[in-house]
């Protein structure tokens, strides 16, 4: 007699573990989909048919049948499981696609991409973190690789919810953005420190003619640089004054003959003031110093 599903069960492989099985796991228990404690790594099938969710083993993609591996010859999509049961939950309607596009592209592809052998990123990645979590010891006990796949799981969930958590605030300061953008000046003021940079761009801030950003940050006022374009953060429109570059303090004071002033970034895209009102005083100056018509803009 086959044996009943165990309910919110997960299952997957036993021995060395991957990005991929250990996010798809972390994604379910964020989601409240699976217990801690009814967590599987094994490859005896009877074991794996008890499972509710399985994962990166089996043989079988069926979200139906909440089965969710990518090594059969039969299937010849791009997904590992990560990608697999991340694209369930945004089919079963636990997340939009606006969150699932950022978890995708901000994280789960390239997890999907390592593990599948077609990643492109040379560097330390997330992956070869997690794998990092794998015993030293070639000749671990399966106890061991269990506690040491928890230990991987737990990082995982915990980076996976911050990153939602972060999504989610920054949705939340969208309409601030917004409102800071509608005067369609040469720059934007906001009077508290939010994400602001991404809710820019999705709202046209390309074609906003916007060049500088003040902006609260703990007890002073930053003046920072826009970047061109989204995909250009590392670039400014404009820049700030070469001759303030790397100073800092008194320096800086001399300077620019600002006495709030305590620091500006060798890179020239961000400067540090303490108050709004100096900070105001040096976008000014930025703008008198380039010869920029700001009209009634300050």
């Amino acid at each position: 007699m086959e044996k009943e599903i165990i309910k919110r069960s997960f299952g997957t492989h036993d021995g060395s573990f991957h990005a991929d099985e250990v996010c798809a796991c972390a994604l379910l228990l964020l989601y409240d989909l699976i217990d801690k404690d009814k967590i599987y790594r094994s490859r005896d099938q009877t074991t794996i048919n008890q499972c509710e969710y399985v994962c990166d083993v089996g043989g079988i993609y069926d979200p139906k049948i909440k089965r969710f591996d990518h090594h059969q010859k039969e299937y010849n999509g791009e997904l590992a499981s990560a990608g697999m049961i991340l694209l369930y939950l945004k089919n079963q309607a636990f997340m939009d696609q606006t969150l699932f596009d950022h978890l995708n592209y901000s994280l789960i592809k390239n997890v999907d991409a390592h593990d599948i052998g077609k990643t492109e990123n040379k560097g330390y990645s997330f992956s070869q973190i997690i794998t990092n979590f794998i015993p030293i010891d070639y000749n671990a006990s399966a106890k061991e690789r269990l506690s040491a796949f928890l230990k991987a799981v737990e990082f995982s969930y915990n980076h996976l919810k911050r990153m939602q958590e972060r999504f989610f605030y920054s949705k939340k300061c969208s309409h601030k953005v917004k409102k800071a953008m509608e005067p369609n000046q040469k720059y934007l003021l906001f009077e508290e420190s939010i994400p602001w940079l991404d809710a820019f761009f999705e709202s046209g801030g390309e074609s906003h003619k916007a060049l500088f950003v003040v902006m609260p940050t703990q007890s002073h006022y930053k003046l920072r640089a826009i970047p061109p374009d989204s995909n250009s953060r590392m670039k400014v429109r404009f820049p700030l004054p070469l001759e303030w570059a790397g100073l800092h303090g008194e320096d800086l004071q001399k300077v620019s003959k600002i006495d709030g002033a305590i620091f500006c970034h060798k890179g020239r895209f961000i400067s540090i003031w303490k108050t709004k009102e100096d900070a105001i005083k040096a976008l000014k100056y930025v703008f008198k110093k380039a010869g920029i018509d700001y009209g009634n803009d300050l």
